[in-house]
């Protein structure tokens, strides 16, 4: 943004007013100079359309060493610097950032706790500053990477998610808290450029569509507290949930005229999260009124199980995200699918495909991509970071490999068809932790493909590399 001033003098211009009118010349220069470098005059649409695809931190800054303590943990300091590992065992490093810079990866999402145990003062709920300082040390890692950073306030506790209805003072002081938080964070980043952009909340629960009205002005509070701040916030890319973060309540109950308003035109952006379908992503054991999928897409059912998807498939999930498409981004407003994701699941053993299975995660991975980024929403894999079965990790950190080469290796092949190039590596490593999946006495290659009758090299046999002589 340039600053055009006109000068009217009518005075005599003395040697003095010279030297006058030259520095003010010069502080406009240097205005006009500052304000071009910040960097934050990209709209929404162009700063979306390079954020893709996008990571989550997930079940790192959001988690408290006061699990299953709430209310306990809400307001106080209880959860402190220990809390990082509380959910996961690995503290966050430049290196881990850089690695998953290296598979591909354009932005970071840090879901991250602020109220429920990092709080040092409770009057004025200011935030901790050793916290803090944390939190902002993993956001240089990746803005040194030249990554994106999606910042917001999680579950946090609850203490707003579970509270949208509330009515009276309860209401007042929710708002309060809310203003106080992201007035503290906002002024933390307020010389940080486009890279950084703060999301308000994370799943707001809005189950009728009366309380709407409600999550709207508590996400008015957001951004007026952000903006207020000034410098680089006041045209800072900021993203607002829908409700529950549902694809159909938020086309249905939040459309853009319906949304808080921003006095900055073209920088707010919608956040929803796509979990779709439930058998497939979340589901653990069979249930009376259905099982659990398996197998998914087209080409990856197994004859005669009782475990193939039935709904929510290639078709149901591109019908979702194209009315996302035509609701928000087509009137400028782009979509963030701040968390989506599969569990994988060990079915060896019981007369099941696990080859099917595994590609029916890979071809999840890259339709749901490939139908983001085709229509402008930003897709955000959740990563936690655990092993094993139902295990929803696509990098181990600890080990800096790939864990589970289905999802990663979906993710590439969609950012290929939608020509998103630049990758440091692609197959990162030939130790590939998604090797361990493959638990059968049967063999299995370093990209955990069956082989029937391996020859000389090193295979993965009941979870062991071994080596065929």
């Amino acid at each position: 943004m340039f600053c055009n001033f006109a000068l009217v003098i009518n005075i005599t211009t003395t040697h003095a007013m010279k030297k006058i009118l030259l520095t003010i010349t010069l502080l406009l220069t240097q205005l006009t100079v500052l304000t071009a470098q910040t960097g934050l005059d990209k709209s929404a649409t162009q700063i979306a359309s390079e954020m893709m695809p996008g990571w989550n931190l997930g079940n790192t800054m959001e988690a408290t060493v006061n699990w299953g303590s709430n209310p306990a943990g809400l307001f106080n300091n209880n959860g402190g610097l220990a809390s990082e590992t509380a959910w996961q065992g690995t503290k966050t490093t430049q290196a881990i950032i850089d690695y998953v810079k290296s598979c591909g990866f354009r932005s970071v999402r840090i879901p991250c706790a602020w109220a429920y145990g990092h709080i040092s003062d409770a009057s004025s709920y200011t935030i901790d500053a050793t916290w803090m300082a944390r939190v902002k040390e993993i956001v240089d890692y990746c803005v040194n990477d030249g990554l994106y950073v999606l910042l917001n306030d999680h579950w946090d506790g609850g203490w707003l998610e579970n509270n949208i209805n509330a009515t009276g003072d309860a209401k007042v002081k929710n708002k309060e808290v809310l203003h106080a938080l992201w007035t503290q964070i906002a002024n933390e980043f307020i010389d940080y450029d486009e890279h950084v952009v703060f999301a308000g909340l994370n799943e707001p629960g809005v189950e009728q569509q009366s309380q709407v009205a409600n999550l709207v002005e508590y996400e008015q509070v957001f951004i007026d507290a952000v903006r207020a701040t000034g410098g680089n916030n006041a045209k800072r890319l900021l993203v607002v949930q829908g409700p529950s973060t549902d694809t159909e309540k938020t086309c249905n109950w939040m459309t853009p005229a319906k949304m808080a308003t921003d006095p900055i035109g073209g920088k707010l952006a919608v956040e929803v999260h796509i979990y779709y379908p439930w058998n497939f992503w979340g589901m653990t054991q069979d249930e009376s009124w259905g099982n659990m999928f398996y197998y998914w897409g087209s080409g990856n059912h197994v004859s005669g199980s009782t475990h193939n998807a039935t709904y929510g498939e290639e078709n149901d999930l591109k019908n979702l995200i194209e009315r996302l498409k035509t609701t928000f981004v087509d009137q400028g407003i782009p979509v963030f699918n701040g968390e989506y994701g599969i569990i994988w699941r060990n079915i060896t053993g019981n007369g099941e495909s696990q080859e099917k299975h595994n590609a029916s995660i890979k071809t999840y991975y890259k339709t749901m991509n490939q139908l983001c980024m085709e229509r402008g929403i930003v897709p955000f894999a959740w990563d936690t970071n655990s092993t094993g079965n139902n295990s929803m990790t696509i990098i181990n950190r600890s080990t800096l490999t790939i864990y589970n080469s289905y999802m990663m290796d979906g993710i590439h092949e969609a950012m290929e068809a939608v020509g998103i190039t630049g990758l440091e590596q692609m197959n990162n490593n030939a130790s590939n932790d998604a090797l361990s999946l493959a638990t059968t006495d049967g063999y299995y290659d370093l990209s955990g493909r069956p082989i029937p009758s391996p020859t000389r090299g090193i295979y993965i046999r009941n979870s062991r590399k071994v080596v065929v002589k």
